[in-house]
């Protein structure tokens, strides 16, 4: 056996002991370094660390008619770079990740870009692993034999999911909410087939600078092993660049008549598919949380829910109904679905709209409130029980700007709301007037 192979053999025996006691620790601040942020959270339950760099370089930047830029322009980071010692091209990264037994990946949300690594701490394979990824975050070739190859395999990829319903449903519907707002535009083949070599360096060198990144860092690593990581991470990234324009505000959805918040769209499907939804709450809004356990009532509790109990166990209109708060930092949406029988979706869109439509009016009982504050404090351990969900939580906290105790008062939150909170909040962030409906596939075939 390897010594790669032992150490995580080890970590797997040790894992549910670490984990099972594993106290909320507290999130440091690092120096700051090329006008970037950074924060580590130390543990040695495992011999690992995990990386995130968010990049403020997120689909909502892409330029019209190009969209898939943001994603094309972090994808390729992996596919070739130029090191201290050459160039370096898509096989020998894949070879020298596979060889340190470490991972990294890039990917691309509506608000950020991210680079995550995972390594073992040892100082040998942690400064590989980190160097290597400086090199593919700081100078990538984009080469353009490749770009073109995985243009057209974006491509092949966007006109096989145009035959899924999920995503023509979830296309359609980001549109409907997001209105004339950068995140409503998607990726088509026009839109890649425009992207040029020269987009794609334009792109990088513009957004990715130090003055738009954050680098949380949580494992076994001391304030000065991750200062020196966050120094190697960014040696190839400048501090800053020229102004860069304020995207617009996102909109609150505005009260439409029927015909304009409501769209079917034929679609050769077995069923119905239902989304409903608008625009909602950033993620550090003070009525969060009252929000976050309502929901929970409502559509995020899975068999508990109220939409659950009306659409499925009531009435069998659906296998699976949800709803759920989907905050960033600077905006959010309100998005509620399902699937059901195309003869029924009449039936079940009317049943679902008059479930949130009663529960905003309403709001909770006593006892869904008191259940749902019980379930989600209860959960919360779950939430942080090992190095990845750890720094899930630490990045989020940094991204959306809240208070480094976040994780530390959580719980305290979730159980101080108030039945006159949830209810307030619902009525202040939702109204069925407001709400833009998609309907694929029923008894439009």
């Amino acid at each position: 056996m390897s010594t790669f192979n032992r150490i995580i053999a080890i970590c797997f025996i040790t894992l549910g002991i670490c984990t099972h006691a594993q106290a909320i620790l507290p999130i440091e601040k690092l120096e700051a370094y090329k006008g970037a942020k950074a924060h580590l959270v130390q543990t040695q339950a495992l011999p690992m660390v995990d990386i995130e760099v968010s990049i403020d370089a997120g689909d909502r930047y892409d330029p019209l008619g190009k969209s898939g830029l943001a994603d094309l322009t972090a994808g390729l980071m992996s596919y070739g770079a130029r090191s201290d010692k050459g160039l370096l091209n898509e096989a020998q990264i894949a070879d020298e990740i596979a060889d340190l037994g470490a991972s990294i990946g890039f990917s691309v949300s509506g608000e950020r870009a991210i680079l995550r690594i995972r390594t073992l701490s040892r100082k040998d394979l942690r400064d590989r692993a980190v160097q290597l990824a400086s090199t593919m975050l700081g100078a990538p070739t984009y080469d353009a034999n490749i770009v073109a190859r995985e243009k057209q395999r974006t491509i092949t990829g966007l006109l096989e999911a145009e035959t899924k319903p999920e995503y023509v449903l979830e296309r359609r519907f980001k549109k409907m909410v997001y209105g004339s707002y950068p995140l409503a535009q998607t990726p088509s083949p026009k839109s890649i087939s425009s992207i040029t070599v020269a987009d794609l360096m334009r792109f990088h060198q513009q957004f990715y600078r130090g003055d738009r990144m954050q680098i949380s860092i949580v494992g076994d690593v001391d304030q000065a092993q991750a200062n020196e990581i966050v120094q190697v991470l960014l040696k190839k990234i400048p501090d800053s660049g020229p102004a860069i324009p304020a995207l617009p505000q996102l909109q609150r959805s505005p009260i439409e008549p029927l015909a304009q918040r409501e769209v079917q769209i034929p679609f050769d499907s077995q069923q119905a598919h239902i989304a409903m939804g608008m625009t909602a709450v950033a993620r550090n809004n003070p009525d969060y949380f009252p929000l976050l356990v309502g929901n929970y009532v409502l559509g995020g509790g899975g068999f508990v829910s109220r939409l659950m109990s009306e659409v499925r166990e009531k009435r069998g209109l659906a296998y699976s109904v949800f709803s759920y708060f989907a905050p960033g930092k600077d905006n959010g949406i309100f998005q509620a679905g399902l699937q059901t029988k195309g003869d029924q979706s009449a039936l079940a869109l009317e049943v679902m709209s008059s479930t949130i439509e009663k529960f905003i009016a309403d709001g909770p009982t006593v006892s869904e409130l008191t259940a749902a504050k019980a379930n989600l404090i209860n959960g919360y351990p779950l939430r942080i029980d090992n190095n990845r969900k750890l720094l899930d939580n630490v990045s989020a906290i940094v991204w959306n700007d809240l208070p480094l105790d976040t994780m530390e008062t959580w719980t305290k939150q979730v159980d101080a709301v108030t039945l006159d909170q949830v209810r307030a909040a619902f009525q202040k962030y939702l109204a069925m007037d407001r709400m833009k409906i998609v309907v694929l596939g029923a008894q439009n075939k």
